[in-house]
């Protein structure tokens, strides 16, 4: 496959390869098209760039003048966006249908898609920045309290994960959901604006309009995540009952008496570390750093440049989370994490790292600036997460040279690690179906009892039994609901993603190998192979054209489905 791919290639574009064909020639239409492309970038990549930059130093200090900067160069890029004279141009162009070069009629959809976003009154839209910026900010700096003893994330996980006193565990938990209450009123109050910013372009409301402008429709999306509820329903309640019997062991509690504080994160979305083996031994003196560079450096994809300009441990102030950026489109993609040594900080890293290579510095230059960028949302969240499993894979660690030399111990891990990611994978599908949900829910009515809400979806589909008496804004304690709405089911299809190129490359690379035994380690074939079928097409094809340019399938479960199987 790939020597038939390279041949291809040679001395031919691949853009040129993947829009063969072409419409009714229009030059002066082309012309008009081009110039509208010329001028946009133009114009809008310094703002860009300043923007990226301002929004790296924010997260990494969580300065005032910082966050100040960041909101002032997103209204430049904002107020560019919203030129109404412009948009004519842009919509005229598009709604002509003469445009015969399809790389520039490509450019002109994204655009197209990019402007109308802005076609709002300038006004509001500076109110939803400012009000977002200021909620990102609360989150930044906010840590839990308990007894007068501050929490950073990293802290409170190590409680809910190592901790067997029910009452310490709720008091942490508690601690670390406070946020919520903090911006409970601003974060329903952006709603709103979104709402207002939704209608005024002809939406229903900002889910309805954000999955539009995602080249999404709502309907096939609701329909793929019905499909996924009936999927995995029945395997997740198998996997959680046998977890919950561990849980309630571990914490002295009866089943019945499980509440959300007992399950090893805030948002039950990860696996629990309940059967006896602990993934953390295996990096808890382990370089991930190190094992990262030779990893990507191994499959031809090397980071050294990412990780010199990024910003990777603990520090006051900074984003606790953890997040890729590409600055410029040119190059400078840098990763902000937290490191601490754990198998969930060598997940992230794999992760953030996936997605730094899927970016504009392994996109070729012959990618028009427009379209040097991922896929799609899903298709870079879906590269990150195919990286980031194999920080479960006992195959990985010990072609990694970090398993155990002990073979009963090595097996034992590498049993674990597998049921830990099939149970990942269960647990993390019926988390996304409570966001996705629960966004859907928001925007339909932000003056809801949303609070009910959550748990009711909580209980529906993580069959988690909502804390006994407690009303509070939960809910607004996930940032991704401020800083990256109507985004979260993308994760999941990402997940969908990850499986379907993991299972190619697996058939078409590794010689038919069983996608289990499947590491990549050192194999440059795979790194080729991810370079030519899913890096290099940038935004070029759609997510479903990519998916399928790929694997030669469209965006189906049926990969994912094999991924969580138990025999």
């Amino acid at each position: 496959m790939l020597s038939r791919i390279r041949s291809l290639l040679v001395g031919t574009p691949l853009l040129v390869l993947m829009l063969c064909g072409s419409a009714i020639s229009d030059e002066a239409t082309d012309a008009r098209a081009k110039k509208f492309v010329d001028a946009h970038v133009a114009k809008m990549r310094p703002l860009e760039k300043d923007a990226g930059i301002a929004w790296w130093d924010a997260n990494t200090s969580g300065k005032d003048e910082d966050f100040q900067r960041k909101e002032v160069a997103q209204n430049k890029i904002d107020a560019a966006l919203a030129d109404p004279v412009v948009f004519r141009e842009l919509k005229s162009i598009k709604e002509s249908g003469k445009i015969s070069d399809k790389l520039l009629a490509r450019q002109i959809d994204v655009l197209y898609l990019v402007y109308l976003e802005k076609q709002v009154d300038p006004l509001l839209l500076r109110e939803m920045v400012a009000k977002a910026n200021a909620i990102e900010k609360a989150f930044n700096v906010f840590r839990a309290e308990v007894d007068g003893k501050k929490f950073s994330e990293n802290d409170v996980r190590k409680v809910l994960k190592e901790s067997k006193s029910s009452d310490e565990r709720r008091k942490v938990w508690e601690g670390s959901k406070r946020v919520g209450a903090n911006v409970e009123k601003d974060l329903i109050a952006l709603a709103k604006l979104r709402n207002q910013a939704a209608a005024q372009l002809g939406f229903t409301n900002y889910h309805q309009m954000m999955l539009h402008l995602n080249e999404q429709e709502q309907a096939h999306i609701l329909k793929l995540f019905d499909e996924l509820d009936a999927l995995t329903r029945e395997p997740f309640a198998k996997a959680k009952a046998e977890i919950d019997e561990r849980l309630a062991a571990n914490c002295g509690v009866k089943v019945a008496d499980l509440r959300p504080w007992h399950y090893h994160d805030p948002f039950f979305q990860e696996s629990p570390a309940v059967f006896g083996t602990d993934l953390d031994a295996i990096y808890k003196d382990a370089d991930i750093l190190k094992l990262c560079r030779e990893f990507y450096t191994g499959i031809g994809l090397p980071i050294d440049d990412v990780l010199d300009r990024s910003d990777l441990f603990e520090k006051a102030g900074k984003s606790p989370h953890a997040f890729c950026t590409d600055i410029d489109r040119e190059g400078d993609v840098r990763v902000l994490a937290n490191i601490v040594p754990s198998e969930r900080w060598m997940d992230t890293m794999l992760h953030e790292l996936g997605h730094s290579v899927y970016s504009s510095k392994n996109i070729p230059t012959s990618v028009p600036y427009v379209l040097r960028g991922a896929s799609h949302i899903l298709t870079t969240e879906g590269v990150a997460m195919q990286m980031g499993r194999l920080a479960k894979s006992g195959a990985w660690q010990e072609a990694m040279g970090i398993a155990s030399n002990d073979a009963a111990e090595r097996k034992k891990l590498s049993d674990a690690g597998a049921r830990v990611l099939r149970n990942q994978l269960l647990i993390f599908s019926r988390w996304c179906q409570v966001m996705l949900r629960f966004e859907k829910g928001l925007y339909d009515n932000p003056d809801q009892d949303l609070n009910k809400l959550w748990w009711d979806l909580a209980e529906k589909y993580q069959l988690v039994h909502r804390p006994d008496g407690r009303n509070a804004p939960d809910y607004a304690s996930k940032i991704h609901i401020v800083g990256a709405p109507v985004y979260y089911h993308n994760y999941m299809m990402g997940e969908l993603f990850a499986s379907q190129v993991h299972h190619t490359v697996a058939r078409e690379v590794c010689g038919g190998k069983d996608p289990r035994t499947v590491a990549y380690v050192g194999d440059k074939k795979v790194g080729e192979f991810m370079r030519l079928k899913v890096i290099a097409p940038g935004q070029v094809l759609s997510w479903n054209e990519l998916t399928k340019f790929a694997t030669g399938e469209e965006l189906n479960p049926k990969a994912f489905a094999k991924d969580f199987r138990s025999e």
